[in-house]
C-alpha cells in the first residue's frame, strides 16, 4: 500500500528532474539548430540549385553542381594550394612549436616570458600580419630583399609575392609563423601533465635524452599530437585572410586557395548554387582527413 503511494510520487519526480535536465540543455541545441544545422541544410538545398543570389527564383538542376567540381581544375588546384600550405604548417609549424616547447619546459631562466613572447603571434590580426610581411617581401623595397643586396646575394633578390614559383612557400611560411603559437601553448600543456618520475625512472635506467623523449615523452603526448594536428589541418585548409593581405586579386591562380574560391563563386560569378556545393565538398574533405588523422594517431598510440 505505502509503495503504491509513493509511485507516482516518485514518478512525478523523476519526470521534472529529467525536463529540468532538458531545460538547460535547450539553450546549447536552439543555439546549435539555429547557427549550424539549419544553415547546413539551407547549403544542401543550394547546392542543388542555380541561383544568382538575388533574384527570388531558383532552378532547380540535382547534381550538376557537383559534377561540375569534378572537371573544375581550378577547383582543384586550389585543394592543393591548401594542402602545399598545410603540409609546410604540419612539418616547419609544428616542428618549431615542439622545439620551444621543450625548452619552455625546462628549468630555465625568464620561462615565462619566452612563453608570453611566443603567444604574441597567434593574437595579432592577420590583415596586419599580412600587410607587415608585404612589404617586408616586397620586390621594390622589402626588407628581405635590402638584406640580401648588404650580404652580397643579389642574385637571390626578387618580387616574392608576385613571382609565381615563390608566393604560395611565402605565404606557407608566414602562416606558420603566425600560427605556431597555439601548437607551442598546447603542446608546452601536454609536457607539463608528464609526472617528472617517470624521467627520473628512465634515467635510472640508463636511458638518455633521445631516449626519454621517444620511450616517454612521444607516447603520453600522442593525443596531444593527434589534436594540435587535427587543428593545424583545419586552421591551415581554410586560411585566406592571410592570402587576401599579402597578395591581394593578383595571382589568382597560383595562391588561390578554397576559401577565396568559394568567395569568388559567390562574390565573382555570382553562382551561390555551385560556391554552396564547393562547400560541401570542402566540407566533406575536412572531415575525412580529420577522422583519417584519428584513427591513424589511435593506431600508433597503441602500437
Amino acid at each position: 500500500m505505502v509503495e503504491a503511494r509513493l509511485q507516482p510520487k516518485n514518478l512525478t519526480m523523476r519526470i521534472k528532474h529529467t525536463l529540468t535536465n532538458y531545460l538547460f540543455v535547450l539553450p546549447a541545441v536552439l543555439i546549435f539548430g539555429i547557427f549550424y544545422v539549419y544553415p547546413f541544410i539551407k547549403v544542401f538545398q543550394l547546392s542543388l540549385m542555380e541561383w544568382d543570389g538575388i533574384l527570388p527564383t531558383m532552378q532547380f538542376i540535382g547534381i550538376d553542381n557537383f559534377k561540375e567540381i569534378m572537371e573544375d581544375k581550378i577547383w582543384w588546384g586550389s585543394m592543393w594550394h591548401a594542402g602545399y600550405i598545410t603540409l609546410i604548417a604540419l612539418t616547419f609549424q609544428n616542428g618549431l612549436a615542439l622545439l620551444l616547447a621543450l625548452a619552455c619546459n625546462k628549468e630555465i631562466r625568464a620561462k615565462n616570458f619566452y612563453r608570453v613572447l611566443f603567444f604574441i603571434p597567434p593574437i595579432l590580426s592577420e590583415v596586419v600580419v599580412g600587410l607587415v610581411w608585404q612589404w617586408i617581401l616586397d620586390g621594390n623595397y622589402g626588407v628581405l630583399n635590402n638584406i640580401l643586396t648588404s650580404i652580397g646575394l643579389q642574385s637571390m633578390v626578387r618580387n616574392w609575392l608576385a613571382d609565381p614559383k615563390t608566393a604560395l612557400t611565402c605565404i606557407a611560411i608566414v602562416h606558420s609563423w603566425k600560427g605556431f603559437g597555439w601548437g607551442f601553448i598546447i603542446l608546452l600543456a601536454g609536457l607539463q601533465t608528464i609526472p617528472r618520475q617517470l624521467y627520473e625512472a628512465a634515467r635510472v635506467d640508463g636511458a638518455g635524452s633521445w631516449q626519454s623523449f621517444t620511450k616517454v615523452t612521444i607516447p603520453l603526448m600522442m593525443p596531444v599530437f593527434s589534436m594540435v594536428i587535427i587543428l593545424t589541418i583545419l586552421g591551415s585548409m581554410q586560411v585566406f585572410v592571410l592570402i587576401i593581405a599579402m597578395v591581394g586579386q593578383g595571382l589568382v591562380y597560383h595562391t588561390t586557395v578554397p576559401v577565396l574560391r568559394i568567395l569568388g563563386a559567390m562574390t565573382g560569378s555570382s553562382r551561390f548554387g555551385y560556391a554552396c556545393a564547393q562547400g560541401i565538398v570542402f566540407g566533406l574533405v575536412l572531415i575525412v582527413v580529420s577522422f583519417t588523422q584519428k584513427k591513424f594517431s589511435e593506431k600508433m598510440k597503441y602500437a
